[in-house]
């Protein structure tokens, strides 16, 4: 088994074993749900196993690799990254009952689909600056479509309450306490929306430093494929929310929807065009 496969499959270890514990705090008897130092600092170390993985999988052997594993796995972890900074100032701890599974899932993907493609001209400074803002991009509307997800939750619990406590039982039960224990939604919202901005102003930085390369390569701006097409309508989808924030005031139900449906492209920008080439054509 080799060196990479071995730490995804620790890093997933570790996040499974945080998410058990979590659960089983907030699933208790008792009032307070709060995550405190020690787990904060456990779930840094089990990041930072994530990111050595991640590190001897794409840059092993001074060389460039990646796949549509790859791609989801570092997503989720510098989703993670920003979710611990971001816990720092608000609470927040219901949103890894969503991360730790998605951790310890794309992970294990990484482990399942360890069939990996070299990038071409990786040696090149701008391609990895590219990618890198590409990714980190990536990681964070992945953080905003998962904050979006809990904050949809907890808007349906607020409008239906007793629908909520009459049919509170077992799983149930311990999600409604987790939902209640969450910050006001305003306050949610306001983190929300600084993480999508900067997350826009990344993929504006992609699709214009990818242009750069394209000319570079071949004298094309753009070339027509599926992730530029998928990262264009994202990139679109999110200006026209934050237009919309700006102009109209938009918040609430609309902002979370925009919010899905531009995670849903970026998602198939990349890892979704890649597991159909490399999962279901079985091609490199």
């Amino acid at each position: 088994m080799s060196t990479p496969i071995v730490f995804h499959s620790l890093a997933a270890f570790a996040y499974s074993l945080l998410a058990i514990v979590l659960w089983r705090g907030f699933s208790s008897n008792q009032p307070t749900l709060q995550v405190g130092h020690i787990a904060r600092t456990s779930l840094l170390a089990a990041i930072a196993l994530h990111g050595y993985a991640l590190h001897q999988s794409i840059l092993f052997d001074q060389r460039l690799q990646l796949s549509w594993a790859l791609a989801l796995s570092t997503a989720v972890w510098l989703g993670m990254i920003v979710f611990w900074l971001e816990s720092l100032i608000i609470r927040i701890d219901g949103l890894q009952l969503l991360l730790l599974p998605a951790g310890a899932g794309a992970c294990l993907l990484v482990a399942l689909f360890p069939k990996e493609q070299l990038v071409a001209h990786a040696t090149d400074p701008a391609l990895r600056i590219h990618l890198l803002i590409a990714l980190s991009a990536y990681g964070l509307v992945t953080i905003a479509a998962l904050q979006a997800m809990l904050m949809s939750a907890i808007d349906r619990r607020l409008h239906f309450p007793m629908a909520a406590v009459h049919d509170a039982k077992g799983i149930r039960l311990v999600v409604g306490r987790i939902l209640d224990a969450q910050p006001p939604l305003l306050a949610q919202e306001q983190v929300l929306f600084r993480v999508i901005w900067v997350a826009f102003a990344l993929l504006t930085f992609a699709v214009i430093s990818g242009s750069m390369i394209s000319v570079a390569a071949t004298g094309k701006w753009l070339p027509f494929d599926h992730k530029t097409i998928f990262t264009l309508l994202s990139w679109v989808t999110f200006g026209i929310l934050l237009a919309g924030r700006y102009t109209r005031g938009w918040r609430g139900r609309i902002a979370l929807r925009y919010t899905l449906v531009g995670f849903a492209l970026i998602v198939l920008s990349y890892t979704g065009s890649r597991f159909v080439v490399e999962v279901i054509l079985q091609r490199n």
